[in-house]
């Protein structure tokens, strides 16, 4: 039984709290830490056993080595904002702690997703036989296993890779998002990319866009073409691929409302002189937006995340399609939070299981399709993300 300290009291964490109390054999110690201890203290009054709570400034790598060395931690669970990263890693070297996130850094200055700056540590971890589990919530994390399962029992080799992401639910506000709205519009404002024979190809922000029929009755939806982190390291781990890319769901009315945003310079990064004071205007406007634990409640429909593959096995073509789906309402009732958050925080969960167990420990810095990934996709039917698979007739173009 093991001793976990967890980083971030947002939607995520408030998961990540919720689903390692529920696994008392496992998680037998556990406290919830965030800048802000109100926000640990209303989670923990929400749980079925005791935790503890405590107040860090994640930016501030002393402080997190008090807590740590208060807490005595086996393992950090990082579930804060990804500009805090490499802070937490630093963290956990100086108290020799094993560490896990689900979201590669970003520097703040820059919208820039690349995992360089987390690999430059593998010969530090490994040097100090401590392990940093890169990614572990569902796109990167269950999308990165799902790669590695199929090549592991269906493939012999993969050629394409599809990552496939839709929110087909509804919270009924006019504009808000499903998870830090800072990180959400600065990922989606972003450049598109795909990996292709060998290199990148950059699109402009929404250009490429398809239509998918979703199942369990989601049907058609409009998908566009975007860059996330997992297709760095897939791209890397499985060489094989030649093409690899990856689709979100957006409706007509979020994309308008971004558009005048962006129009008006709501988006920007860039620091702004406002009344003798400087301010970053995506960090205002996040201020304004609701806060995505609050859309919990409000929010009805399925969620569906998942990866087609196209690859040969014994000299013939076929094409695989896995995934999930979930209810944004079953998933409210038992953590009190929306699909988004619920979707991420339950593979934080069973990544630092299956680390806490040994299934998955070994000294360094590793990413999720490293690794085993029958364990994990064990746990993830038995914990609230049940997976589906199917081939299908034609390729995904």
């Amino acid at each position: 039984m093991a001793n976990v300290l967890i980083i971030g009291a947002g939607g995520v964490g408030q998961v990540v709290a919720h689903k390692c109390a529920q696994v008392p054999e496992v998680f037998e110690n556990i406290t919830l830490a965030s800048r802000t201890k109100s926000k640990c203290d209303k989670i923990a009054a929400m749980l079925p056993r005791k935790i503890d709570t405590a107040e860090v400034d994640a930016d501030n790598v002393p402080e997190l080595v008090k807590l740590i060395e208060k807490v005595k931690p086996d393992m950090v669970i990082n579930v804060a904002l990804p500009y805090q990263d490499l802070h937490i890693m630093d963290a956990c070297l100086e108290t020799g702690v094993h560490y896990l996130d689900t979201a590669n850094y970003e520097p703040p200055e820059e919208a820039k997703f690349e995992y360089k700056w987390q690999w430059a540590y593998q010969d530090k971890f490994e040097k100090a036989g401590l392990m940093a589990l890169l990614g572990s919530g569902f796109d990167p994390g269950v999308t990165s296993v799902f790669t590695a399962y199929a090549k592991k029992h269906h493939f012999d080799r993969i050629k394409t890779l599809d990552i496939i992401d839709c929110n087909a639910g509804d919270h009924g506000l006019p504009f808000a998002t499903n998870f830090n709205p800072e990180i959400n519009i600065r990922e989606i404002t972003a450049n598109g990319r795909y990996w292709e024979n060998g290199e990148w190809v950059t699109t402009k922000p929404m250009e490429e866009k398809r239509v998918f029929d979703f199942p369990a009755g989601i049907g058609e939806k409009d998908i566009y073409l975007l860059y996330h982190e997992e297709l760095e390291s897939l791209s890397k781990h499985f060489p094989e691929i030649e093409r690899a890319r990856f689709w979100m769901t957006f409706g007509a009315s979020y994309l308008k409302h971004l558009e005048v945003l962006q129009n008006v310079g709501m988006t920007s990064i860039e620091p702004i002189e406002f009344q003798g004071q400087e301010i970053v205007p995506i960090q205002f406007l996040k201020a304004l937006l609701p806060d995505p634990a609050s859309l919990g409640p409000l929010t009805k429909g399925k969620t569906c995340i998942g990866n087609i593959i196209r690859g040969t096995k014994d000299g013939e073509e076929k094409i695989y399609y896995v995934y999930n789906i979930s209810d944004h309402q079953e998933c409210y009732k038992e953590v009190q939070s929306q699909a988004i958050s619920y979707t991420t925080g339950v593979p934080a969960m069973i990544g630092a299981k299956m680390m806490l167990e040994g299934k998955w420990m070994k000294p360094g810095v590793w990413n999720m399709e490293q690794l085993d990934p029958d364990p994990f996709m064990e746990d993830l039917n038995k914990y609230g993300l049940p997976w589906q698979e199917t081939w299908l007739d034609k390729p995904f173009k």
